[in-house]
């Protein structure tokens, strides 16, 4: 009877997840343009290539937490001048944000500069940490905790810490 208990259980988280990411994607397909291709978080995680991560969110949210190797270019201020001196028009560059909306306008800004090579990461910061991929803070420390941007924007968040001021 334990067993299938258990079985139950499984099944229905199962299902919320499945039901979750798929909320995900109908929120993603009605907010992105999908001008910048989008990269799954598995595929970011497997990728073996040399690539140039891209934070576009605020300071005080890639303080709190961000993806181990990332680059930080401001959302607000983002200027060509915020990436590296000697980057190459062919390198990949992988952009991401909270869900992949304000990365989105950021990857269309570096593709304008001339940059072939540019994906949006699909779900953001908050489909890496629910898929339990690492995230370091400012210390380059690994943390559960997650800037959220808004209550609003945190039900996206599954696992980690929902940190909304920091």
């Amino acid at each position: 009877m334990k067993h299938f208990y258990i079985l139950i259980l499984l099944f229905f988280t199962a299902f919320f997840v499945e039901a979750q990411n798929t909320k995900l994607d109908r929120f993603l397909n009605k907010e992105l343009k999908k001008s910048v291709p989008l990269m799954t978080v598995e595929e970011l995680y497997q990728m073996t290539d040399s690539v140039l991560l891209v934070d576009a969110r605020s300071f005080k949210e890639f303080r709190v937490s961000h993806i181990e190797g990332a680059h930080f270019v401001d959302y607000d201020t983002f200027t060509k001048e915020d990436l590296p001196l000697d980057l190459q028009k062919n390198t990949k560059i992988v952009v991401y944000c909270s869900l992949g909306i304000r990365s989105e306008h950021i990857g269309e800004k570096i593709m304008a500069l001339g940059f072939k090579n540019v994906y949006n990461l699909k779900g953001g910061i908050f489909e890496w940490s629910n898929f339990e991929y690492p995230v370091v803070n400012s210390k380059n420390e690994d943390t559960d905790e997650i800037h959220t941007f808004s209550k609003e924007w945190s039900t996206w968040l599954l696992k980690g810490i929902k940190i909304y001021e920091h």
